[in-house]
Formats: C-alpha cells, structure tokens, sequence
C-alpha cells in the first residue's frame, strides 16, 4: 500500500470521526432540557436542603436577596409579601343577586320540607347558556340557601343569570326559566310573581355590554431562546416559585391565597408532550402564562406576581417573553398594561363586581 493510499485512509478516518463528534455533539446541543436530579435526603448533621416539588408554596426556592428577583422594569416584587396579602373582604352577597340575576320570589301555602324541594327541583340548572338556581329561606337560621334535606321553608326564590361569557339573556331563555320555575311551583304547591320578561332582557343586554367592555384575559408566550425543554423540566422549575399541578395534563396552577378560589395565574404547555409515552423526550419550545383578571382579587397582585414568575422563569429556563403571536416583548410594554388594568379594578369596583368577588367570578364565566 503506497503512502499515498494510507494518508487517505487516515485523512477519511479524521474526517468520519469529525463528522460523528458534531453530530452526537449537535443532538446533545438539540435535547429537551431534563429535571435536574434530586439529591439524597440530608443527613441529620447536615442542614435540610429543599427540593423542588408540587408540594405548594413552601418548596419554592427563594433566593440570596431574601425572596426579591429582578422584574422586567427594573422594580422588584417581593414573593414573601405577594403571597401574605390581606385576603379579600368577607363576600355581602351569596348565591342568586338581583344585580346579575332576573329573580322571582316564590311563597308556599305551607312549610315546605327541603326533601319536598329537592325532589321538585329541575333536572337540569340551566335555561339556555345562562344557569338557574332555587334557593330557599331557611326557617331556622332565616338565610337563604339552595334547599337542604331536613330543612323546612316556607319562602323561596328562583332565578336565572341575566350575562355571562356566552352573552345575555334572550327571550328564549327567560321563557325556558319560566317554564322550571313553574313547575318547582307546582310541584311544592306556590305562588310565583315573575318579572318583566322585556325588562330583564333589557338588563341583560345592558350587563352583557358592560362585562364585554371590562374583561380581560392576559395571555403571554415564554420562548426557549436555545435548548428545547422537557415537561419535567417545565414542571421543576415551575413548582419552585409556586405552582402546582393542574385537573388538565399540560396544566399548572398557581394557587390563591385563600383555598377554593380559583388560580391566581395559569402555566399551559403542550398536551400531547405530556401524554406522551416518554415525556422526557418530548420537545416544547413555549410554555403559555396566563391571567383571568375578573376571577383574582386585585389584592393577591396577580398581574405583579405574572410580571415576576415571567422573569424568574426566563431567567431558571433560558426563555424569551413573547406575545401570543411569539413575538419577543420589551419591558416598556408592561408598565401600561398594569396601569390599565388598575383602571379596570376601579370600574369593577364601582359597579360592585370587583375583580375575585362571587359576582364577578359568576359574570366572567
């Protein structure tokens, strides 16, 4: 074999190698980031370390500068105090309002039981898109309430919501709502007086237009700037500033102050990533940070603390802040969203519907 032959072997030898280094160099590079790995549980010696899970706010990670982090306009907003805000006042109201309800009071011959109401009730507790209820005045306690078993009532009062999210109350409706509210009162043996079929649609149509100038709901895009990431990965570093697990795959929370309220914010990634077989080898390339305004009070600060996990994320994961569209946003567009959004407290507030009451939750829906 002449010289010449075997420098060419040796030189298509470098060359494979070199091509099978930047390829497995290359896949590395491409690879949906993975969790990190959870150390051994401390030993009694040694001070107790906390890792990252879905256990709530207690594992979150904060930082050196006592729970501050950099925000996107320059400010910080401090965690600790986010999340021991005052809660929200006490509700005044409960159940059917005649603020976003058409109401029509109800009165038996007798005492009714709250068996004998159960078993009148409707099959279903809608009329149309709109929900309906039937509530009883408790002769004991005097408070109104849906009709319990054991209870007895002599007084009662039907009533369907006038908007919600699907629109106002049309005729149809209101005439279905007449048709249940009927027979419940046939079948306890009442008397109903009902409104004004052409007065409350007019009302609907008038909340139905004030709700539709006063919702909002933020959606921003976290963009991977480099590195894909894994579902594990998205759920490690989400579940160390807070959130937890969600009823949907693909779906984190982040919790109220105060249980049973909905989420102050929303994290939504890829459903099919994380109903995969193996999801740590599913890609995702943006996660989706979400904000229902109407459904938080404006105490819990929820569009502060949006701005700031934004920032945590982005900084923990490599991500850009995008629009919806994916277009990458710079932080001067943040501050006049957060003076609308106070703007749009204040109207809330004054049509008695601020943002996170009963009210309001039951309108934006």
């Amino acid at each position: 074999m002449s010289t010449f032959q075997i420098a060419l072997i040796i030189a298509g030898g470098l060359v494979l190698a070199v091509v099978v280094g930047y390829n497995a160099w290359s896949t590395h590079r491409n690879a949906p980031k993975r969790p990190r790995p959870t150390e051994p549980e401390a030993s009694p010696e040694a001070p107790a370390r906390q890792e990252p899970g879905f256990d709530g706010v207690g594992s979150a990670s904060i930082g050196p500068d006592d729970g501050v982090e950099p925000s996107f306009d320059g400010h910080s907003v401090d965690l600790k105090d986010a999340l021991q805000m005052p809660l929200p006042p006490a509700e005044r109201r409960g159940g059917l309002d005649p603020l976003i309800d058409a109401m029509a009071p109800i009165v038996a011959d007798q005492l009714t039981s709250g068996d004998a109401a159960i078993a009148a009730m409707p099959p279903t507790r809608r009329a149309g898109s709109k929900p309906f209820a039937v509530e009883g005045l408790n002769e004991a306690t005097h408070q109104w309430e849906p009709p319990v078993a054991g209870q007895r009532y002599k007084q009662f009062q039907a009533g369907v919501q006038l908007a919600n999210r699907v629109g106002g109350l049309n005729e149809i409706e209101f005439s279905e709502f007449v048709m249940k509210t009927q027979s419940f009162v046939d079948a306890i043996g009442a008397a109903v007086d009902f409104p004004d079929m052409l007065h409350e649609v007019a009302r609907a149509r008038e909340l139905d237009q004030f709700a539709s100038e006063h919702d909002a709901q933020l959606t921003f895009m976290l963009r991977a700037r480099h590195a894909a990431w894994s579902p594990g990965y998205v759920q490690q570093n989400a579940a160390q500033i807070g959130f937890t697990a969600g009823a949907m795959p693909g779906r984190l929370v982040l919790p109220a102050a105060e249980p049973g309220l909905p989420p102050v914010l929303t994290l939504a990634y890829d459903t099919q990533a994380a109903l995969s077989d193996d999801p740590e080898q599913s890609a995702i390339r943006d996660i989706l940070l979400s904000l229902d305004v109407a459904q938080v009070h404006r105490t819990e600060q929820p569009f502060a603390r949006l701005r700031e996990v934004a920032a945590q994320l982005g900084k923990a994961m490599d991500g850009v802040l995008c629009d919806q569209n994916g277009t990458p946003l710079p932080a001067m567009t943040m501050d006049p969203i957060a003076t609308d959004l106070e703007t749009l407290y204040d109207k809330l507030d004054s049509r008695e519907l601020s943002a996170g009451s009963a009210l309001a939750r039951r309108l934006f829906s």
